[in-house]
C-alpha cells in the first residue's frame, strides 16, 4: 500500500454541496480515504499544504497529442487551410519516435498546467505510441487513432481503406482500453463528417455500443467545413450525425462554434457532450460558440485546448479565462461567472468522459487526480475577501501549479516532473520536427 498525507490545505472539493474546506486529504493506493480537520493517520508521504490551495485535477476533452510536435509551424492560418497546408502534411510525415516524443512533450505541459485526465485524439498511424508515452507517463485518458477515408485534398499516407481504419481501431482497442485499472481507455475518433465516409461512421456507431466506448469527433468548427457537410449530405452537421444515430451520451463533439437551433436541442435532448475550445476557435478564426445557449439548454459542455499548432499551449487555464470573458460583451459581465467555468473544468470534463463517479471532484470514494497550487505571489493578492475559485479562473496561471497527482501517483512535485524526462523530451522533440519538416516533400498527394 502507498500512502499521501496533505496537511492543512484549502481544500476545493466541487461535491455537490461545492464545499471549501480548511484541513487534510488522506489517500491510499489510486483513492481519496479521508478530507477533513487533523486528520488521524500517518502517511508515507506527507505534503504540508500550509498556504496551498488543492483542487481535482483539470478534465480537458480535447486534445491532439500528436500535433504537439507541430508547434509554431501553422500560425495564422483558417482551419480547413491550416488542414490542408500543413497539419495534414506533419501528420502524415510522422514516425514512431515522433509520435512518442510528441505526445510526451505534450503531457509534460498538461501536467505542468494541472491536468490529469485528457481526451485525446490521435493521427491516422503510430497510435501504439502515443499510447504507450500515456502509459509511461502517468496521466488519465481516453484516447484513439482518428479515421479518415475520404477526401481528395488528404496526403496519401492519411487516406485510409475503411475495413483497414476500423480493425485498426479495434486492434488498439483490444490492446489498451481498461490498461493500468482503467486509467487508460479507448475512444473511437473519426476526424469529421468531411473526411469520413458514413460507412466508417455507422461502423463506429456500432462499435461504440458493442464496446461501451466513447465516440470523440470534430463538428461544426468553421462555416466553411459545414457548408462541405450540407452541399454533400443535405443537412447540417450535428442533424446529419443524429440522423445515423451517433448523437447520443457516448458523443464527445469538439467545438460547435456553428450550431443552429435544431443542433442545440439534438445535444441538449441526446445527452450530446460539447468540448468548449476558446483558445483554438479564436486563433483560427472559426467564431465564438454560443455556450451560454447550451448551458441554458442543460448540455454537458466541457472544455478542451484543442492541438498545440491551433492554440499554441495546452493550458485549461487560458481555456477557462476566455471561456469566461469572451462571452460578457455580447451576454454581460454575470455570464459564465468563475464557478460555472470551473465546474467544466472540473467535473464537468468528468461528466464528459463518463467518469463522474470517478474523477472531477475531491471526495472520499473517487480517484485520487489531484492538483496542489501555490497562490501567494503579485498576481494573486489580495487574498483576504477574495473568492478563492474566481482567483483561479481570473488570475492563476500555469506557474501557480506546484504538484500534480493523477491515481494516486506524484507525477510533478514542486514543479520537478518525476514521470516524463523533461531534458530527453526537449532534445528529442526538436530532433523530430527537423525530420518531418525534411519528409513532407515527398508526402503525395
Amino acid at each position: 500500500m502507498t500512502s499521501i498525507l496533505i496537511k492543512n490545505a484549502e481544500i476545493i472539493t466541487m461535491n455537490q454541496k461545492e464545499e471549501i474546506i480548511h484541513g487534510d486529504l488522506y489517500i491510499e493506493n489510486d483513492r481519496i480515504v479521508a478530507i477533513g480537520e487533523n486528520l488521524p493517520y500517518s502517511a508515507e508521504k506527507v505534503i504540508d499544504g500550509t498556504n496551498r490551495t488543492v483542487i481535482p485535477g483539470f478534465v480537458q476533452t480535447h486534445i491532439h497529442l500528436c500535433q504537439t510536435l507541430f508547434r509554431g509551424q501553422a500560425d495564422d492560418l483558417e482551419l480547413l487551410d491550416w488542414l490542408k497546408k500543413k497539419v495534414w502534411p506533419l501528420e502524415a510525415a510522422h514516425d514512431e519516435e515522433s509520435s512518442y516524443y510528441s505526445a510526451m512533450l505534450g503531457i509534460g505541459e498538461l501536467i505542468q498546467s494541472g491536468t490529469t485526465t485528457i481526451v485525446d485524439m490521435e493521427t491516422v498511424h503510430h497510435t501504439d505510441n502515443a499510447f504507450q508515452a500515456i502509459y509511461e507517463s502517468g496521466i488519465r485518458a481516453l484516447s484513439g487513432k482518428v479515421m479518415m477515408d475520404k477526401g481528395a485534398e488528404v496526403p496519401l499516407l492519411l487516406r485510409e481503406d475503411t475495413n483497414k481504419s476500423i480493425q485498426q481501431s479495434v486492434d488498439l482497442l483490444e490492446k489498451w482500453h481498461g490498461r493500468d485499472d482503467g486509467r487508460i481507455q479507448y475512444a473511437f475518433s473519426p476526424r469529421f463528417v468531411v473526411s469520413c465516409t458514413e460507412d466508417l461512421l455507422v461502423q463506429v456507431r456500432d462499435l461504440s455500443k458493442k464496446y461501451q466506448v466513447k465516440v470523440h469527433t470534430h463538428a461544426s468548427e468553421n462555416q466553411g467545413e459545414i457548408e462541405l457537410v450540407e452541399q454533400e449530405k443535405g443537412m447540417r452537421n450535428v442533424v446529419y450525425l443524429d440522423h445515423i444515430g451517433l448523437a447520443n451520451e457516448n458523443l464527445i463533439l469538439a467545438h460547435c462554434v456553428w450550431l443552429d437551433e435544431e443542433e442545440k436541442q439534438i445535444i441538449s435532448k441526446r445527452g450530446v457532450k460539447v468540448s468548449h475550445c476558446p483558445g483554438s476557435n479564436l486563433k483560427l478564426a472559426s467564431g465564438i460558440a454560443d455556450i451560454p445557449d447550451l448551458v441554458e439548454l442543460e448540455a454537458f459542455v466541457s472544455l478542451g485546448a484543442d492541438g498545440a499548432p491551433c492554440n499554441n499551449n495546452l493550458d485549461m487555464f487560458n481555456e477557462m479565462r476566455l471561456a469566461a470573458v469572451i462571452q460578457k460583451p455580447k451576454h454581460g459581465p454575470t455570464c459564465m461567472n468563475a464557478e460555472t467555468i470551473f465546474k467544466m473544468a472540473t467535473i464537468g470534463g468528468a461528466k464528459a468522459v463518463g467518469m463522474e463517479d470517478q474523477i472531477g471532484s475531491l471526495e472520499v470514494g473517487k480517484k485520487a487526480d489531484i492538483v496542489i497550487l501555490n497562490l501567494n505571489d503579485f498576481h494573486l493578492y489580495p487574498s483576504s475577501e477574495v473568492d478563492t475559485i474566481s482567483r483561479i479562473v481570473y488570475s492563476t496561471t500555469r506557474a501557480d501549479v506546484e504538484t500534480t497527482i493523477v491515481n494516486g501517483k506524484i507525477l510533478m512535485e514542486n514543479r520537478i516532473m518525476k514521470s516524463v524526462d523533461k531534458p530527453l523530451v526537449l532534445k528529442e522533440v526538436n530532433k523530430s520536427i527537423k525530420r518531418l519538416l525534411k519528409r513532407i516533400p515527398s508526402i503525395g498527394y
